[in-house]
């Protein structure tokens, strides 16, 4: 007991260099815990959604892209395909397309243009307000609604890709109608519109003012001016209109629910020629391909991590050596009043006892502060 208060004694005098050992010790015990525990959430969330996901349309190039887009709204973007793609589809009877249009952002959160029907696909539940219905609004994920302290009522402006995306592209002010429940995957870190809605901002739907109106006298006269609305009211929503070819307008991808294991094969196979613009892939298989390149990477890391904790641990045994060291004319005042070595390996022992348990309780917490935030810290970092 006497050896343990004089080294915390000793180890609060020189708190700054104790506390600087521990931190470091703790980073050192809490890194592979935490790329592990982190990996392991990643995993779990990419197969899990992407289990969860039939198949994906979407124009020929890189399937990864494609899938990262389409299921986990990354920045990845392939290149677009058109509303064309869905009605075919549609019209072969197989399966049930859902649209996705994922070009646009606000506040750091992508902008999902689709269907009601992607709310019943990933079973999506209301947590307040309601449902969008109409023109112009839109849906929050529960993470961007808590980030942005934002409910029903609210607004949020629509916002390019980047800036040299402007081409046609209109800020549109969004309606906030609801906010849905948690639920620990990307859709989280979303703002849903209807695919119409993101039409307008791509700048291929938009109203018009009153080209005649009455001046001061009553007499009728032509407005030069056609304004583009950057929000919709209920007294423009009609005049809102859409532009071209309706299977011209583009779609990130499609998501496709097929009815049965037969329809999926027919509609892979309708896909498989290389000269056809558009594909089908399956996301189970190309995110199974990404987790163990993951998890080789993960590996290396690992036994890179392994001797950088050695060269660390190194590190801290040669301070603590230099701290006695310097301490050699204090021991040997201990001796002159009594003690022996083995009183002084005691204090040395005691020293490196409290060093350890402050390490390993530092490391504990900072294990569970992420285990206890893994969902979150996993659909963050997909969202990357």
């Amino acid at each position: 007991m006497n050896a343990l208060f004089l080294a915390f004694a000793h180890l609060r005098w020189t708190w700054a260099r104790s506390l600087v050992l521990v931190l470091v010790g703790a980073v050192i015990l809490a890194v592979p815990m935490v790329t592990q525990t982190l990996l392991r959430g990643s995993e779990d969330a990419l197969t899990r959604r992407a289990e969860a996901t039939p198949l994906v349309l979407g124009a020929r190039g890189s399937q990864l892209d494609l899938v990262m887009n389409a299921v986990y709204f990354s920045e990845d973007r392939a290149q677009p395909v058109t509303r064309a793609a869905e009605d075919a589809v549609w019209d072969s009877g197989l399966a049930l397309p859902i649209p996705l249009h994922t070009a646009f952002q606000t506040n750091g959160a992508r902008i999902v243009g689709t269907s009601l029907d992607y709310f019943d696909f990933r079973g999506l539940q209301i947590a307040s307000g309601r449902q969008l219905a109409i023109l112009g609004e839109a849906v929050l994920g529960a993470a961007v609604a808590d980030r942005l302290g934002l409910g029903p009522g609210d607004t949020v402006v629509s916002a390019p890709e980047n800036l040299f995306d402007l081409d046609g592209v209109y800020p549109l002010e969004l309606q906030i109608t609801g906010v849905l429940a948690p639920t620990g995957t990307p859709d989280d870190e979303a703002v849903f519109t209807d695919v119409k809605t993101a039409w307008v901002i791509a700048g291929i739907g938009h109203g018009h003012d009153d080209v005649v109106t009455a001046d001061a006298d009553g007499n009728i006269v032509a407005n030069a001016a056609i304004t583009e609305f950057q929000r919709i009211t209920p007294e423009n929503i009609d005049s809102f209109h859409f532009h071209g070819d309706a299977g011209d307008y583009p779609l990130s991808a499609v998501l496709i629910v097929p009815n049965d294991t037969r329809s999926a094969t027919i509609l892979r196979g309708r896909y498989l020629d290389p000269e056809n613009p558009l594909q089908i892939t399956v996301p189970d298989d190309v995110v199974a391909g990404l987790v163990d390149r993951i998890f080789r990477i993960a590996a290396l890391l690992d036994a890179v991590t392994v001797i950088i904790g050695v060269a660390a641990m190194g590190a801290i045994a040669l301070s603590l050596y230099l701290a006695w060291a310097l301490r050699s004319p204090e021991m040997q005042t201990a001796r002159r009043l009594g003690a022996g070595r083995f009183v002084i390996l005691q204090l040395a022992l005691a020293e490196i006892v409290l060093f350890l348990a402050g390490t390993v309780v530092l490391a504990a917490a900072l294990v569970f502060a992420v285990t206890s935030n893994g969902d979150r810290l996993v659909a963050w970092i997909l969202a990357l």
